[in-house]
């Protein structure tokens, strides 16, 4: 950021006019623009003694007045006349026509008003005057109000309007968007005949089309027939174009030529504005032969070929066009950086500014409105800031659209201080103004910020729309506040602010906050429903632990007729990998190659870890090694992969061939890697990556990494160690790092360390079960029955209760769920006989006797015994020897991790059954075979 180079910003150059000779005459002087000559002329003529100057040197003088909008010298022209005496002669009202004129181009409605009051007789010239400085003036509504009172004096004046006066008014009722005056004006210019005027009619079309009223314009358009000239197309086309009626416009061009009427610059303006619109590239590209055809060469045409490749995405045909445009005028440039910037070229742009400034162009409004959007996607925080103190050197500041670009600008560039002080400084804010700076707080989290900010909205009378909501959501997500959602929600239900993109959005944050039902609710009450609703309401159940639902819920998305893309297939193989259903699995792969979907970037990397969770590192490998573009999510889940089945060398290497190609490993793929080391004993190789990580790649460990190495020395039997390294890490260590310690401590009966990280754990997260059930556990092994009824107490109090253990298999294309003591399957007696076969078998030949020390409950020994032979996965394990031919694996998942004796049970059935058996518990994968395990015992 030090080096980016400063924007320049120089004075503009001004130009001069060539002197007119000095013996032209007053008519010639006007024409080529010398005023001050032509006054000079006009004032010593009459003092000179000679007769006033007559009315029509006075008009001549004053059209040129006029078009410099030139006011000062149009008051001493006035003043002028009447010293002289020119305007109490002008009996026609010639003089006060032409002075009403004047002072309508400049602006001055007040003076064009007194004017006219003092006339002594008006004529219509008189009325269309005041109308059309209404019009020059901006007051379109006053324009109607004169043509009401002109009305009114019809009668006693004798001034009835003419062509000119509907046109106008016609005009000023388009620009008001009042349909209604201009449908009177219409009966009236039917009633008088002046309907058939091509002048009438023409604004006619206008006016009906800026009201909103096409069908309208369209009819009286094709009324028109005969009467037609191209400013009759031009203004069917501009009414087309402002309605959004593309396709139509393009059709009424084609019309006009077959008509045989010649386009001219208005023509090619909007039929450019609808190939823009449309992206027409090739229709955008033959009107630029036509105009190379013709020979036309004018700025406007120009500019618009500019946009519409620009709009195309074409750059270097815009940037041609630019460079072929002889006298450039700010609209040329500013069209062109627009372009750099539309099409993401921002750095392109700041050049292009710097090209601009050099040809003498101060930057304007629509410039630093382009400038600061560049910027802002560069991330340059300085050029902003020199950007920012140009607009307040210029006074552009207080500008509205800049000082929302402003704020957009600093968000971009991760200044939330600057954004807000921009935002504080506004005298005006509108509804972006809030928008931008509540969305400001919401994705820097600073949640509670963007709701205040939201209160005050509401308190200033800013209308809320689907845009400020969804910040709002993203602050009740970010809060995970289920109060604050349901408030946000009413209130979006009583405002009518809930389009179907805030209606998905809401299920997901419902889903965030464990709030199932309200999510089905919503999603079931939805009488419309696309991909997203599907996607939202299975990563709800998925996320919330209920992957039978979201799997069902996938099946039924299907039957509707519902394509799935990446994110919902991403979203179904997380719930199947928790489900461990890898038939399921094969059918999602299956149904990706039947529907040729495009097996890369997430989808891949959500295969590999839905094989791998499901216990098939065969399949996992040959979906990584089939992949054409391994990104570094890809390598990171076969790392991820390798480390849960306890292979932490293979780990190790794939992780070296990650580097070899090239990828740079982030902070998730260390902590794949720290995991597998942790999972395997790699205890040296541990502590070289976490070196690795933050000498080499300069990353920050995260707490989780803290909490790998703990894991890695505590379970090692180096648990002094893990606490010597818990005390010199560089952050505060959180819940996550005293879990592991405890975890570690626990293993190996170090209960004076185990005290320490019981107290640090429950002091950090005060409201989390599953540390209280650690704690407990911890309490009981040592005997202290009396803390482990304290603990469970104060669960209850609480209203916290523990996940109970659950063991699933899947047999066929259907997964059995099995909890402790279990009783509820439909072959619930043949599996516990087979479990009485099974322990019977484990006693008499290999040796097998129940370790209750694993049972963590005051009761006696035989009570014990029972328990031990109750666990969910041994009664997995039953049903699966009498549901499958022998010979075949099975593979079974818990919920929890596996006790010690479980862990010899299955070994010992492993062995004696000949089975192959893959149980993934909370942790890891263990692969029982032949009576022993790939963890080696080490879990």
């Amino acid at each position: 950021m030090a080096t980016t180079a400063a924007l320049p910003f120089h004075p503009t150059p001004r130009r001069k006019l060539p002197p007119a000779s000095a013996g032209a005459s007053l008519r010639q002087l006007c024409k080529d623009g010398d005023l001050r000559e032509a006054l000079r002329q006009l004032a010593a003529r009459s003092a000179r003694g000679r007769a006033p100057p007559p009315t029509d040197h006075y008009g001549w003088v004053l059209d040129l007045v006029a078009v410099r909008r030139a006011v000062s010298e149009g008051r001493q022209l006035h003043a002028h006349a009447v010293a002289t005496g020119a305007l109490g002669d002008d009996d026609a009202g010639f003089l006060a026509t032409k002075l009403l004129f004047m002072y309508g181009k400049c602006g001055r409605l007040p003076d064009a008003h007194r004017l006219f009051d003092g006339m002594p007789a008006r004529t219509v010239f008189s009325w269309n005057a005041l109308i059309g400085a209404c019009l020059s003036s901006g007051g379109a509504g006053e324009a109607v109000g004169v043509y009401r009172a002109m009305r009114a004096s019809e009668p006693v004046a004798g001034a009835a309007p003419d062509a000119c006066t509907l046109a106008s008014v016609l005009k000023a009722c388009g620009a008001e968007g009042d349909g209604r005056c201009g449908s009177e004006v219409h009966g009236l210019a039917v009633k008088s005949g002046l309907d058939r005027s091509t002048l009438v009619a023409n604004a006619l079309v206008g006016m009906y089309a800026k009201c909103g009223l096409l069908d309208s314009a369209l009819r009286v358009f094709e009324w028109m027939r005969d009467g037609r000239d191209v400013a009759s197309w031009n203004s069917a086309i501009s009414g087309c174009v402002q309605n959004g009626m593309f396709l139509e416009a393009l059709d009424l061009f084609r019309r006009m030529q077959s008509d045989g009427f010649s386009m001219n610059s208005y023509t090619t303006v909007g039929v450019l504005q609808v190939c823009a619109e449309l992206a027409q590239l090739n229709h955008g590209r033959e009107l630029h032969a036509a105009l190379l055809k013709c020979g036309t060469e004018f700025n406007i045409q120009c500019n618009a070929l500019l946009v519409m490749y620009a709009r195309c995405g074409w750059v270097d045909s815009a940037l041609r066009v630019f460079r072929e445009i002889g006298d450039k005028d700010y609209i040329s440039w500013n069209s062109m950086l627009s372009c750099y910037v539309q099409n993401g070229l921002y750095a392109e742009a700041i050049d292009f500014f710097g090209e601009m400034v050099q040809n003498g162009f101060n930057p304007d409004h629509a410039c630093i409105v382009s400038l600061l959007s560049a910027v802002g996607h560069l991330g340059r925080l300085i050029n902003g800031r020199e950007v920012h103190a140009y607009a307040v050197k210029q006074r552009l500041d207080s500008d509205l659209q800049i000082a929302n670009t402003l704020m957009d600008m600093y968000i971009k560039c991760y200044s939330v201080e600057c954004s807000a002080r921009v935002f504080d400084r506004m005298r005006i804010k509108d509804h972006v103004s809030w928008t931008t700076i509540i969305a400001c707080y919401a994705q820097s989290s600073r949640y509670s910020e963007a709701i205040g900010k939201f209160r005050t909205a509401q308190k200033e009378g800013i209308k809320v729309d689907p845009m400020m909501m969804g910040s709002i959501l993203e602050a009740c997500s970010g809060l995970k506040s289920i109060s604050l959602l349901k408030q946000v929600h009413s209130y979006a239900i009583r405002n009518g602010l809930l389009d179907l993109i805030l209606k998905n959005r809401i299920i997901d944050i419902y889903g965030e906050c464990g709030e199932v039902c309200y999510a089905l609710n919503i999603f079931e009450m939805l009488d419309k429903k696309d991909i997203v609703t599907w996607t939202s309401m299975v990563n709800c159940f998925a996320e919330n632990g209920l992957l039978h639902e979201a799997v069902a819920l996938f099946g039924k998305m299907l039957n509707a007729g519902i394509q799935p893309d990446s994110v919902a297939l991403v979203g179904i193989l997380g719930a199947i990998a928790g489900l461990s259903s890898l038939t399921k699995g094969k059918e999602i792969h299956g149904f990706l190659i039947r529907g040729k979907f495009p097996v890369e970037g997430a989808v891949i990397s959500s295969l590999v870890d839905m094989y791998s969770g499901c216990g098939s590192m065969n399949y996992a490998l040959k979906v990584f090694d089939e992949a054409k573009c391994k990104d570094v999510v890809l390598w990171t889940a076969m790392i991820n992969a390798t480390g849960m089945h306890g292979h932490g060398k293979q780990a190790i290497y794939i992780f070296k061939r990650m580097l070899e190609t090239g990828v740079s490993p982030d902070h998730v793929s260390f902590l794949a890697l720290l995991y597998a080391c942790s999972h395997s004993k790699l205890v040296d190789e541990g502590k070289f990556y976490l070196d690795m990580m933050v000498s080499k790649y300069k990353l920050q460990p995260w707490q989780e990494h803290y909490a790998c190495v703990v894991d890695l020395l505590g379970r090692s039997g180096q648990t002094e160690e893990a606490y010597k390294f818990i005390k010199s890490m560089p952050l505060e260590p959180k819940s996550v790092v005293w879990c592991a310690l405890l975890g570690a401590c626990r293993i190996h009966k170090n209960h004076e360390l185990a005290m320490i990280a019981t107290d640090k754990l429950l002091e950090l997260e005060p409201d989390n079960p599953g540390n209280y059930v650690l704690v407990s556990n911890v309490f009981a092994e040592m005997g202290k029955w009396n803390n482990v009824k304290e603990i469970r107490t104060k669960m209850t109090e609480q209203g916290l209760r523990k996940d109970p253990a659950c063991s699933w298999i899947e047999i066929g294309n259907t997964v059995h769920t099995f909890t402790a003591r279990d009783h509820s399957h439909r072959d619930s007696q043949a599996i516990h006989l087979k479990l009485a076969e099974i322990t019977e078998k484990l006693r008499r030949e290999g040796q097998y006797v129940e370790d209750t020390s694993f049972v963590l409950h005051d009761v006696s020994e035989e009570e014990k015994i029972d328990l031990l032979h109750r666990h969910s996965e041994r009664l997995a394990i039953s049903f699966g020897l009498i549901s499958t031919a022998s010979g075949t694996p099975l593979r079974i998942a818990k919920n929890l991790r596996v006790c010690g004796d479980c862990h010899e049970f299955t070994k010992l059935v492993s062995k004696l059954f000949e089975r192959e058996i893959v149980v993934r518990d909370a942790n890891r994968f263990h692969h029982f075979s032949g009576g022993t395990c790939s963890c080696g015992d080490f879990w």
